[in-house]
């Protein structure tokens, strides 16, 4: 059966644009061309920020913002099928996962339309001090203005949403540059939002070179946030180059968990299989390191390895597959150097480690030193690292002793021992007995350290996206 391909038009100004260059987006797993996108370049970003000026000067009032992203909701719902096909061809992402990352949508763009209901200020005591007196004082929230978004590949279609959705509902329109890997899903969520009612110009999305396009949106000083996931090389490199923006990064992470020797290891095993490996690793919060206190080592392994092992290997398309592709060639190179350098430097395979039939198969690698690239360094593939550890002391030092800090979890059965983890471990969540892959969409979910600046969810990321003004009334 051929692979049907895609034909895409950029969205600039609520115009379908073609720009006669095309991007071409290959499948990770067969390498078809799934889809052919429309290219960007600094032109049509200046023509999208052009846009977003001029329907910036009409505000949309904060009703008319949620019912828009109510109307999407619906969207996405009816089109679940369809879209979470579409994440898989692009992306090579397995259809259970990219079922749930569609669902996920309609919960970021559901709790985005009730931040835009409830957006307000806040009253000032002013008479608490005795030159307040005889005054009434309150805060707005102001949208801070155009918000310049960049988004990864591997959540093309949810990650997209948590740029877009809290935009809308602080008040501020949106010029997006998606992943140049995985543009479709971004293009097709845009249409879902035009059809909705959203106005022309407050979205436009723009496929291309990162140069080109990044280069505009860090200069024009009428973009006055940028929201970027992605790389900690690459969002640091913005920061420093847009001081006068916000701009709020959500980046990678080595994601550790702590197996302490009174957790329930049946759970533990089950829920770091299925965690390390889905999406063949490629997520910020992947588990990627396993402390396990020695007394559950060996118990701990016995349960984790069968799980591993059981895990289905292939085709994304297939309703079956657990594990697919890297997304492209580059990837796997990486991954399995990396694994190569972990085997000459001591580390012990005891699953996978080797490339078949295009993929890399799920890899465990007992007794890796923290200086290996496994153990320091984001993997964003199919690997994890399983070591033994003499205390509850020893794993919180492991597990801070990366320069990441997004999220890390913890398996025990002692809530003393879970509450000094969340004292002690030095990340933006700590997650327990649960792997901390967990988001719910809700959450304030971002790092600390290399891991990034700012919280994501939408009640979090509307904030981000607005700014108080005082208002002081002489009575």
């Amino acid at each position: 059966m051929a692979t049907t391909v895609v034909e895409r038009k950029l969205l600039i100004g609520g115009e379908w644009v073609e720009t006669g260059d095309w991007l071409e987006v290959r499948s990770p797993y067969s390498g078809e061309v799934v889809g052919r996108v429309a290219k960007a370049g600094a032109d049509e970003t200046k023509r999208a920020i052009d846009a977003a000026e001029q329907a910036m000067r009409e505000p949309l009032p904060a009703h008319k913002r949620a019912e828009i992203l109510v109307r999407v909701v619906g969207a996405l719902a009816r089109r679940h099928d369809e879209i979470a096909r579409q994440i898989s061809d692009e992306a090579g992402k397995p259809m259970k996962a990219a079922r749930v990352e569609a669902k996920r949508a309609m919960s970021t763009y559901t709790f985005a339309a009730v931040e835009a209901r409830k957006l307000a200020g806040e009253m000032v005591p002013m008479d608490a001090a005795q030159a307040g007196e005889g005054k009434l004082a309150f805060t707005l929230r102001q949208p801070i203005g155009i918000v310049g978004a960049i988004s990864p590949f591997n959540f093309p279609l949810n990650l997209v949403a948590h740029k877009l959705a809290p935009a809308l509902a602080a008040g501020c329109a949106a010029v997006l540059k998606p992943a140049s890997q995985t543009p479709l899903s971004a293009l097709l969520l845009a249409e879902l939002e035009e059809e909705a009612g959203l106005p022309p110009g407050w979205l436009s999305v723009v496929a291309g070179p990162s140069a080109q396009i990044g280069d505009v949106l860090v200069e024009d000083e009428r973009v006055r946030a940028i929201t970027f996931t992605g790389s900690g090389s690459v969002g640091w490199k913005l920061k420093e180059r847009a001081p006068k923006k916000k701009v709020n990064l959500e980046l990678g992470n080595a994601t550790p968990v702590i197996v302490a020797a009174d957790a329930d290891l049946d759970a533990a095993a089950t829920a770091m299989a299925a965690n390390a490996f889905g999406f063949a690793g490629q997520s910020c919060i992947s588990v990627q390191r396993i402390y396990v206190e020695q007394p559950a080592y060996d118990g701990f392994l016995e349960r984790f390895l069968p799980r591993v092992e059981a895990l289905v290997v292939g085709d994304p398309a297939d309703e079956e597959t657990d594990v697919g592709p890297v997304i492209d060639q580059g990837a796997k190179e990486r991954i399995l150097e990396w694994i190569e350098e972990a085997r000459s430097g001591g580390g012990e395979i005891l699953a996978g480690g080797e490339e078949r039939d295009g993929l890399i198969g799920p890899t465990v690698i007992a007794h890796a030193s923290p200086e290996l690239k496994v153990s320091c360094e984001e993997v964003f593939g199919p690997v994890v690292t399983v070591n033994a550890v003499d205390s509850l002391d020893e794993a919180i030092e492991l597990a801070n002793g990366t320069r990441y800090g997004l999220q890390a979890g913890i398996f025990t059965s002692a809530i003393q021992t879970a509450l000094r983890a969340g004292r002690e471990l030095e990340f933006g969540g700590v997650i327990v007995n649960e792997a901390p892959t967990f988001r719910s969409d809700q959450m304030p979910y971002g790092g600390v350290k290399d891991s990034g600046n700012t919280r994501e969810g939408p009640h979090y990321a509307v904030h981000e996206l607005t700014e108080e003004r005082l208002v002081v009334l002489q009575l």
